[in-house]
């Protein structure tokens, strides 16, 4: 089991480039290709030698090309050595076409790296229904391979290319990592994500690539990612909006000489540090939600179930009229409880309870426990705790939103300007 998540009372700020640690045996690089009019747009990682892998993708029923393509290969084999990246175009809703040329990339990448089609995963983020622009790309792949290998930049200044050239509304890379001690060996787990707008829960508009330097079979290593995104990638909502291109990939490539065995003391340990990493890469995409000046983390107490637990929190996440009160700093308790009310969960609204960063704003037999002066101003501060008590339930669960402004409209207004 996860360890209960741990509240903070501020927020982390973005991990900086030479403040983490590249696990063995990967390297990355990033580069400007011109997809986009400035940013980089084009990222490769590479293991030196095969990695298990395991993946969690979009449950929208539209699924753009690098999707279906890296469910092919992962059924298809059990080791992989790359990641392919692009943003700027989603190739989603392109039709054979968008396969053709998703599939190209595959097999452009693996020629210039020397190894097969296969043990290549492909990604892409950014505007749907646009065909990708396969001269430009195909130019840029020849220069990231070269450039993956150059000794002018650090590792660490190279993955930082990598997790910037995957952002798209993004205004910070989300970067992560952790080394700790399995069986005296030291083991590292490393995280970039992009994220920002079109967020909610079974993905998000989210990538996620995850790198170890630990031994793990392919289906501990499934296992242990879809528990860990359960808990943190599918918990967090900026606007209710599921994508076509989601992916979380995990590579774990055995180069620190560590095996992680399924139920053993190691396992624990290793599920531990990936749940955390996640969670930290979780909170910086609802941090950088589109327009968003506060992060809201909402847990549901005293619940029939969990699942109960996270239905209710998921509905107010989800609420524009719940997140634009707490932009505002209007402690309007009447959106929370009509939310929870909609969710389709049973309970007595009689015993609904609502605390705002730990002061009483609404008791049972709907007490009023605060003047709107005082309740406005527990919205005051940049991290938001919401809890909701709702019974005598025994479970809870936790999930993460933000609040929405007029920048969101701004943003998705402007998009494809």
């Amino acid at each position: 089991m996860f360890k209960e998540i741990i509240s903070s009372q501020t927020i982390e700020t973005p991990v900086k480039a030479n403040a983490v640690r590249i696990p063995i045996g990967f390297k990355g690089a990033g580069i400007f290709c011109g997809i986009k009019k400035r940013r980089k747009d084009l990222a490769l990682i590479l293991s030196d030698r095969p990695a298990t892998a395991a993946g969690v993708f979009t449950t929208n029923v539209v699924q753009a090309a690098p999707v279906l393509i890296c469910k092919e290969h992962l059924s298809e084999r059990d080791t992989f050595r790359a990641l392919i990246i692009n943003s700027g175009n989603a190739n989603a809703c392109t039709g054979e076409q968008g396969y053709k040329d998703a599939s190209l990339m595959s097999s452009l990448i693996a020629s210039e790296l020397g190894i097969e089609n296969n043990e290549v995963f492909i990604s892409s983020t950014g505007v749907i229904g646009e065909i990708l622009p396969m001269d430009k790309i195909s130019e840029g792949i020849k220069i990231i391979a070269s450039e993956i290998s150059t000794t002018e930049k650090s590792e660490e200044e190279k993955m930082q290319d990598a997790a910037e050239a995957i952002m798209t509304t993004d205004t910070f890379s989300k970067i992560a990592s952790s080394t700790f001690l399995i069986s005296g060996k030291e083991v590292t787990i490393y995280g970039m994500a992009k994220g920002s707008g079109m967020i909610h829960p079974n993905m998000a508009t989210m990538l996620g690539f995850i790198l170890t330097d630990a031994a793990i079979e392919k289906n501990h290593l499934q296992s242990m990612l879809k528990n860990a995104a359960n808990q943190t990638f599918n918990r967090i909502i900026v606007d209710g909006d599921t994508s076509t291109n989601d992916m979380v990939l995990a590579l774990a490539n055995g180069a620190s000489g560590a095996e992680i065995i399924p139920e053993t003391h190691d396992h624990y340990i290793c599920e531990d540090e990936l749940f955390a990493l996640l969670k930290k890469l979780s909170l910086d995409i609802v941090r950088d939600g589109e327009g968003a000046t506060k992060l809201i983390e909402i847990t549901v107490d005293g619940a029939a179930s969990i699942e109960d637990a996270e239905k209710i929190g998921r509905t107010i996440a989800l609420s524009p009229l719940v997140k634009t009160a707490i932009h505002g700093e209007d402690a309007n308790w009447g959106r929370i409880i009509a939310a929870a009310g909609y969710s389709g969960i049973k309970f007595d609204p009689a015993q609904f309870e609502i605390f705002i960063n730990g002061a009483k704003i609404l008791g049972a037999n709907y007490s009023v426990e605060l003047s709107i002066q005082d309740a406005n101003k527990t919205l005051e501060p940049d991290y938001i705790y919401l809890t909701i008590k709702i019974g005598d339930g025994n479970y809870s669960a936790t999930c993460w939103t933000c609040d929405f402004s007029e920048e969101y409209v701004k943003i998705n207004g402007s998009y494809r300007s």
